[in-house]
């Protein structure tokens, strides 16, 4: 999936970082030059200019974009640029903070997918939201444990296997199971992969290749 973060800050950085970890194609947008900058150093494509701007989130690819995260510390550049990633048909995510009177929080809700409160969630609750779902995401749960999800494709050697026999080893478990755009939910004891499912699990992350392999192929 292709993601445009805009905002390179601690939330925006820490997001985009997790999200890549997963695979997913992470472009970065910021006003800043300098957070342009490390973004570039640390192997993102990044677009300087206020992604609250369209012609700037285009130079960025938002119209290939499944989905936008204004994810800066300005709630106007967040909910503008999720605006204009709803006219490209991108889910979006916007970033505010806790303090906001239930007024405003309703306002900017009506107009976003999601609203997140990095203060509390962290980059994990942002990430979530972009992949669509309570499991739908990496989330690192210690320095040696991580979330993530799979999309089986044609092919991979678990396609036809009951979910629940899934065996993983020692390494990582499978712990939810969705089908094309339905929310993940623990699976059934009857629930048989297909490609194009997602599959969540949970493993080690000095093994989460080995694991997304077992699956894969």
């Amino acid at each position: 999936m292709k993601f445009l973060i805009v905002g390179y800050g601690r939330v925006g950085s820490r997001t985009g970082r997790v999200l890549r970890e997963e695979g997913h194609d992470v472009t970065i947008v910021d006003n800043d030059e300098k957070k342009v900058d490390r973004a570039l150093d640390e192997g993102f494509d990044a677009v300087l200019g206020d992604g609250g701007t369209e012609s700037v989130l285009k130079e960025a690819g938002v119209e290939a974009a499944d989905a936008i995260g204004g994810l800066t510390g300005d709630p106007n550049i967040n909910f503008a640029a999720c605006m204009l990633g709803t006219e490209f048909g991108c889910r979006t995510v916007m970033r505010i903070s806790e303090d906001y009177r239930q007024e405003i929080y309703e306002r900017y809700a009506d107009g976003v997918d999601e609203i997140v409160y990095p203060e509390r969630l962290g980059a994990a609750g942002a990430k979530t939201a972009l992949l669509g779902g309570d499991f739908n995401a990496i989330g690192d749960l210690t320095d040696q444990l991580s979330l993530t999800t799979v999309t089986i494709p044609d092919g991979a050697p678990v396609i036809g296997e009951h979910v629940a026999n899934i065996d993983l080893g020692k390494d990582g478990r499978v712990y939810a199971h969705g089908r094309q755009h339905e929310p993940m939910t623990i699976p059934l004891p009857g629930t048989v992969v297909e490609p194009g499912d997602q599959l969540a699990l949970i493993a080690e992350r000095n093994a989460l290749e080995q694991v997304r392999s077992k699956l894969l192929g």
